[in-house]
């Protein structure tokens, strides 16, 4: 499943996010290959922009995707709402779900396949990760331009910067969805900002496994720069 229904303000006005192109390609195309080269996905979800879902079908359509089942539903106002919505179009036959950021458009398949291995090997939630390359400071926040006060300094060997896709039992994600909405209804806590921190905000249990250098998130322009870099890279050493 692909939520990509947000905007993507950060890198700048124009096209959502997941619409700008890379490569001549736009992100959300790249994203759903990188789902559809798993022999593992039989079928990728969409979440549209509510506004623009025919204008994905078209898009995905003028773009082979190797025979995949691709199905695009309307999306909603936050990233949750749009898995939510996601999730409710998966058949129900389906065990194993994995949701993925259409901003990160350059995920290798062999993280993709060791998401789903782990969820098929019983974990309830998995996400891929990688090590942390620099030091990280937790600070009392501040207005913008104002000094911020360190608090400590974590120990960065215990620190993991987690990516996507993150697979899921299909029955847990079902579970944690339907709870964060009754929280939400009842003016419970904020909305979380990824699908596996639903999972431990109700206690379930989140493994981690290796993540790649490369599945990085287009989220500003230099991101942007850095993967024209590393697709330019995979087209001229194996025809990517």
């Amino acid at each position: 499943m692909v939520p990509a229904a947000g905007r993507g303000e950060r890198l700048g006005p124009g096209a959502p996010k997941a619409l700008r192109e890379l490569g001549g390609v736009p992100l959300l195309v790249h994203a759903v290959r990188a789902l559809a080269r798993s022999r593992a996905i039989g079928l990728v979800v969409v979440a549209a922009p509510p506004d623009g879902v025919a204008e994905v079908v078209a898009l995905l359509d003028s773009h082979g995707l190797d025979g995949k089942d691709v199905r695009v539903v309307a999306g909603g106002a936050t990233r949750q709402e749009s898995v939510r919505l996601g999730l409710a179009a998966v058949p129900e036959e389906v065990g194993a779900v994995l949701v993925h950021d259409a901003a990160r458009p350059l995920v290798p398949v062999e993280v993709v396949d060791a998401v789903v291995a782990a969820v098929r090997s019983g974990a309830d939630a998995v996400v891929p990760a990688v090590p942390l390359a620099d030091t990280v400071k937790r600070v009392e926040p501040q207005q913008p331009g104002v000094p911020e006060p360190v608090l400590e300094t974590p120990d960065r060997a215990a620190l993991r910067a987690v990516q996507t896709p993150q697979g899921f039992r299909r029955s847990v994600l079902h579970e944690v969805h339907e709870k964060a909405v009754a929280e939400e209804s009842s003016g419970g806590l904020p909305p979380v900002t990824d699908d596996a921190g639903l999972v431990e905000r109700f206690g379930g249990r989140v493994v981690v496994v290796p993540g790649h250098e490369e599945a990085f998130k287009v989220t500003r322009p230099l991101d942007l720069v850095l993967a024209e870099a590393v697709l330019a890279r995979r087209r001229a050493s194996d025809g990517y």
